[in-house]
């Protein structure tokens, strides 16, 4: 039997979580995340982790490896994951990788595009922009310069726009024409599965999950963490409109407002990523034996002779 990853992905508040823990209980396996704003141990409410007792139900890897201050990118994780499959395959067939993050997933399963060098010009301009005219400006001139990364992008993690901006100023091409490169051959095999359902329940869900963050500490966690706002990680729905909050930019229940409306854009902005891959599986979340059937139609499948 060959090894192959399992990947579970889908949109941010669908299920992932519970769907992956059931699947490594099944294969007897183990889970390696691939949720980029997971990694960090300070954010625990805002970035929704697996609870203490899921996180006993399965092992678990790059869920709180890293300290904020860590800069981690996500070269760093491509390299630091492989070298984990690698050695978690040589005692079982399958392992699981799941999370929301769509160039985590296609670093590990096809490796990083071999992007230009932005010259250091380009480079300090746009910190300049950031500093004086925001987030905002910045989203403004990608929007126009790289309408389809735009689509695609987290555009609240001004550290991707920028390097996506660097690359449009440098070379005077849009980004997203340096990310067709030719895919790595991974030493195993891989098979997508996505979660999604109707966008009424999903848009429930992730209001109802912001709801229940606030009610467990996110605000106060979000106020110990204000001296590090201006940490990449800390870039990013969840923390950014509660220290907007704090700088007297909204009323609570505004920012409140505007987590959840950011949330479901970014899940929005997530299906589109995910809507392009071919070959991406596509289930309810509570369809677990009709994922499993698929997963085995593929994995045991013994092929008759002169096929």
């Amino acid at each position: 039997m060959s090894k192959t990853l399992i990947v579970i992905t889908g949109p941010t508040a669908i299920g992932k979580t519970a769907v992956a823990i059931k699947l490594a209980q099944y294969y007897n396996t183990e889970i390696i995340s691939a949720d980029s704003r997971q990694f960090y141990r300070e954010m625990e409410i805002g970035t929704a982790k697996p609870s203490p007792d899921e996180l006993s139900a399965a092992k678990h890897h790059f869920i709180n490896s890293h300290s904020i201050t860590d800069n981690f990118t996500v070269g760093d994780y491509e390299k630091k994951a492989i070298e984990l499959i690698n050695l978690l395959f040589k005692n079982c067939d399958q392992l699981i990788l799941t999370g929301g993050s769509g160039l985590f997933i296609n670093a590990v399963l096809y490796g990083l595009d071999d992007l230009p060098t932005a010259t250091e010009e380009s480079r300090n301009s746009l910190k300049e922009l950031f500093i004086d005219k925001g987030l905002q400006h910045l989203q403004e001139m990608l929007k126009e310069s790289d309408p389809n990364y735009y689509s695609e992008v987290d555009i609240n993690n001004p550290q991707r726009i920028i390097r996506a901006l660097e690359v449009c100023m440098s070379t005077g091409k849009p980004f997203s024409e340096f990310r067709k490169k030719s895919i790595i051959k991974r030493p195993f095999d891989f098979l997508k599965i996505g979660l999604n359902t109707n966008r009424a329940l999903l848009y429930n869900n992730i209001n109802t999950r912001v709801d229940k963050m606030m009610e467990s500490g996110l605000l106060e966690e979000a106020e110990r963490l204000m001296p590090y706002r201006n940490l990449n990680p800390l870039n990013t729905v969840g923390y950014s409109e509660l220290f907007d909050y704090f700088d007297r930019k909204h009323s609570l229940q505004e920012a409140i407002e505007i987590i959840k409306q950011n949330t479901r854009r970014f899940a929005k902005r997530q299906l589109t990523w995910f809507n392009k891959s071919v070959d991406i599986k596509w289930f309810e979340p509570e369809e677990f034996d009709k994922i499993t059937d698929y997963l085995n139609s593929f994995l045991y499948y013994h092929p008759e002779p002169g096929e």
